[in-house]
């Protein structure tokens, strides 16, 4: 027991010396700072109650030097080094939307900022790498964005360094920065060109007759030739699933595709079953059955899917029968091909199942 007390005593003695050793930290010569765009965001919960839904777009935190007589640029900071654009730590910019700063696109998150400081300008750098100490020995793999930026020589030099944004119109602010009678001016646009990734079920078309697609390289009479129709659908894959009977049920409204609706152009007139079709654009629909499908052709497009549609705009309605075969298609896949006496059929195949929908001119 004596051993156990002696233990406990050296381990709370050891605690006492470290925590007298411990020092609060003094106020630091850079003192930290942080502005936002909108201004207001950081303290609207003195706001107005209806505008307290106010969100922030931007975030700037970092260091502010003070001047103390020495010349900054081309000396404290020599030109072609990289400088944190504060003290201590490096300054972050956070982003709470996508926004568009040169050419780059910035995703939402907290970007590192640091400046190749030149005379006459300064490239802002911009990285994904935290948690660092200014910008020694950082990781330029991880720059996602560098602008060149002139810089502006203004009146009296100011103390300490400031940051600041400023608002140009809805769609656009100014980063600002300056220090000892330089300013750098960086725009940063909310509305960013952004572009999709290539999408996982790409879009293809369909024509007939298939020659005129090719018209511009046709010869002798085949320059003649005039689409009768076309179709344009996105092409999921099959990717292990069961297609029919379990991604898609009996009783489902499918898309004849991915992403929007199918669309399908008719050039002519034509006939299906029976029904006559009138010439025109359509989004195409397919009532799933287990022995067939109802084929719909809809005024309702552009659309996205069947979910919602305005049903009183659907202006055919055919009935076409269902087969399986033995092969397996990966991806979805339209075709045409020719009966003779004017009859085309349009052939739509997924997995092992078919579609056969008769076209009559």
């Amino acid at each position: 027991m004596k051993q156990i007390f002696a233990l406990i005593y050296l381990i709370t003695a050891a605690w006492i010396v470290t925590a007298q050793d411990e020092k609060w930290p003094d106020l630091d010569k850079s003192t930290m700072d942080m502005v936002y765009y909108p201004q207001n965001v950081a303290w609207r919960n003195y706001l107005s109650e209806d505008q307290r839904n106010i969100t922030p777009k931007l975030k700037l935190s970092y260091s502010r030097p003070m001047k103390n007589d020495r010349k900054i640029f081309g000396e404290l900071l020599k030109y072609g080094e990289e400088w944190r654009v504060g003290a201590n730590e490096a300054t972050t910019l956070t982003c709470y939307q996508a926004v568009q700063i040169g050419d780059a696109v910035l995703n939402p998150g907290t970007y590192t900022m640091s400046a190749l400081v030149e005379d006459g300008f300064w490239t802002l750098n911009f990285s994904t790498e935290s948690g660092i100490w200014g910008s020694a020995n950082r990781d330029k793999s991880k720059t996602v964005a560098s602008v060149r930026y002139t810089v502006e020589k203004v009146g009296e030099p100011r103390e300490a360094l400031a940051m600041t944004f400023q608002e140009v119109d809805e769609h656009t602010a100014n980063m600002v920065i300056e220090w000892d009678g330089h300013r750098v001016t960086a725009p940063i646009a909310f509305n960013p060109v952004l572009f999709d990734n290539t999408d996982p079920s790409p879009m293809d078309m369909a024509h007939y007759p298939r020659r005129s697609a090719f018209t511009n390289y046709a010869e002798g009479e085949d320059k003649n030739i005039t689409p009768k129709i076309q179709v344009t659908y996105s092409r999921p894959q099959k990717k292990g699933r069961e297609v029919f009977g379990g991604l898609l049920k009996s009783g489902d409204v499918w898309r004849i595709g991915a992403n929007e609706a199918t669309e399908i152009a008719l050039y002519e007139d034509v006939t299906i079953n029976g029904t006559k079709i009138s010439k025109g654009r359509y989004a195409m629909f397919a009532k799933l059955g287990d022995a067939s499908w109802d084929i719909i052709f809809s005024k309702d497009y552009p659309i996205w899917g069947a979910a919602n549609r305005d049903e009183s705009k659907d202006a055919f309605t055919v009935t076409v029968p269902v087969t399986k075969d033995t092969e397996v298609l990966e991806a979805l896949s339209i075709m045409f091909e020719e009966k003779g006496n004017n009859l085309v059929h349009m052939h739509i195949g997924w997995d092992t199942t078919r579609a056969a929908v008769p076209f009559q001119f």
